[in-house]
């Protein structure tokens, strides 16, 4: 197989966290496109320098998200909603108007969080482990463990504030 191959055949087989990663950074369907584009793009330019030290898709997610963060730095956009379409909370049972009250609540909470954290709660969320998100973010291990604490301290602090 030639690089050509076996980087569409690496695409395909991770696409699933690249649409998810784009949901979660971008507002609108036009933007999460854009930023779809931009990831593979990013992936091909980079895919020569892949050195193998780290799992191709750990490569890659880092690299999507480091995309991700720096459009939206420099298109200055501040996120406003997160469409629900293809994440991790769609196979959530919500039949009554509690739990989907919750998990609109859910939601707005993870909005809010800043760029590098909302990817810390997204891998967490994908059930990455600690040294997974360390190599795909670029910080210790222990350092994920603290930020991973601090967020959760934040977001059950402001799940106590709206009851």
């Amino acid at each position: 197989m030639d690089k050509k191959e076996t980087f569409i055949k690496a695409i395909k087989e991770n696409e699933g966290f690249i649409f998810k990663i784009a949901s979660v950074y971008t507002n609108n369907t036009d933007d999460k496109h854009d930023l779809v584009q931009e990831i593979i793009y990013q992936l091909w330019k980079s895919y020569d320098s892949f050195n193998h030290q780290a799992s191709l898709s750990t490569w890659m997610y880092r690299i999507a998200l480091n995309v991700a963060i720096y459009q939206l730095k420099v298109s200055k956009r501040r996120i406003l909603t997160v469409p629900i379409e293809g994440h991790f909370w769609d196979n959530q049972e919500n039949d009554d108007s509690d739990t989907e009250e919750q998990w609109r609540i859910f939601r707005q909470l993870i909005d809010s969080l800043n760029l590098l954290d909302k990817g810390i709660i997204m891998l967490y969320l994908e059930n990455k482990s600690y040294e997974e998100m360390a190599e795909i973010i670029g910080i210790s291990v222990s350092n994920v463990g603290t930020k991973l604490s601090r967020i959760k301290e934040k977001l059950k602090a402001q799940i106590t504030k709206q009851r």
